[in-house]
């Protein structure tokens, strides 16, 4: 079990219960250390003098506010914690609100709010039902590691959640920030209707098990093969071209007709990459044996055929996740790149020898 960043008192109105805050998600960033080129030596940052070029030593370093250039305001770090907020003892909720009125904009880290002690679980349940029920999220001031944040408390999954939120002033208006955006663009109920039907043709559940980080995997993937020593080469192909607002409709009807049979509208550059790199990783060498009779050689190539065809038939029914399990279980490289068709791709032609050229 994790060990809590905090505990305190969560209260609303007159009741309360004990909880403690646990770190909802974690970071799978690959990390790099600073080397010096052509050596094994690390790089190390110092605080310099930026007038003398000369090391400070921290306990010389205080805090400066700029009010104009070269001028400073110097600030003590004793006179910060003089006025930090410090530490909250309890989450003190002052009101709720519809969830559905809250801009997901407005969120920002979650973590997992839990049970100080089995005694208060009957308490804690009250409160994770009622919230979920009513749709509702309860609005606090916390106070955590010497800042002071806006948090709103929600159940999920029958738990609570906390949510620190960005402050109204920390919010960026789009229409000072966005440029281009329309003001008033006239569109046909029947350009409407299409983007419309189309949406419904791509739309797919939501399965978070299925996405993944594929530059981080890309990035291992990079350090496996230059650590074996293999040829690294990146190929991206061409970005896609803007839709031109002339042939909006015709590519509407075309994107339609392509979402009825199944296939995808435009290859992605990132497709157009994982492909070239799935190629480049396939180089394994070719089998080698002796020569078979044209007879051999037919009744093998039939007996293959009808194989395939019943592999391609049960590919056919699985899931994404279901492919990208067997993908995994063959060592299939960049697997977590593909789409699920082309996954499919892929183990058909997973345990499929090559010719060998005549």
């Amino acid at each position: 079990m994790a060990r809590p960043m905090w505990t305190g008192v969560l209260t609303f109105g007159l009741v309360s219960v004990p909880v403690a805050l646990y770190t909802a998600t974690q970071s799978h960033d690959v990390r790099f250390r600073q080397l010096q080129r052509g050596t094994s030596d690390r790089v190390r940052n110092k605080r310099v003098n930026e007038r003398t070029g000369k090391e400070v030593d921290f306990s010389d370093i205080v805090k400066g506010y700029e009010v104009t250039e070269g001028e400073y305001v110097v600030v003590e770090p004793d006179e910060l914690d003089q006025i930090s907020p410090g530490r909250s003892r309890t989450i003190d909720i002052a009101g709720f609100v519809d969830l559905a009125d809250v801009d997901p904009i407005f969120f920002d880290k979650t973590y997992y709010l839990g049970p100080r002690g089995k005694e208060y679980q009957k308490v804690y349940a009250l409160l994770v039902e009622a919230l979920e029920h009513s749709g509702k999220a309860g609005l606090a001031m916390f106070a955590m590691r010497g800042k002071e944040y806006l948090t709103a408390v929600r159940s999920e999954g029958g738990l609570l959640e906390l949510h620190t939120m960005h402050f109204a002033d920390e919010v960026r208006d789009p229409r000072s920030e966005v440029g281009d955006l329309p003001e008033k663009v006239k569109l046909s109920p029947q350009e409407v209707k299409t983007a419309e039907q189309l949406i419904g043709m791509l739309a797919i559940e939501w399965k978070p098990d299925e996405w993944h980080d594929t530059y981080e995997e890309q990035v291992k993937q990079l350090v496996q093969d230059k650590l074996a020593g293999r040829e690294i080469a990146v190929s991206a192909g061409p970005a896609p071209e803007a839709t031109n607002v002339v042939d909006l409709m015709d590519a509407l009807r075309r994107s339609l007709e392509t979402a009825r049979k199944g296939e995808p509208a435009q290859e992605s550059g990132k497709a157009r990459a994982d492909r070239a790199q799935a190629t480049r990783a396939s180089s394994s060498p070719k089998p080698t044996g002796g020569k078979k009779s044209t007879a051999t050689k037919a009744a093998a190539a039939k007996t293959s055929k009808r194989a395939s065809a019943t592999g391609k038939q049960q590919l056919s029914q699985l899931t994404k996740a279901e492919l990208y399990q067997r993908a995994t279980d063959l060592d299939i490289p960049h697997r977590s790149t593909m789409t699920r068709d082309e996954l499919q791709h892929a183990l058909e032609h997973a345990g499929r020898p090559r010719r060998k050229a005549s």
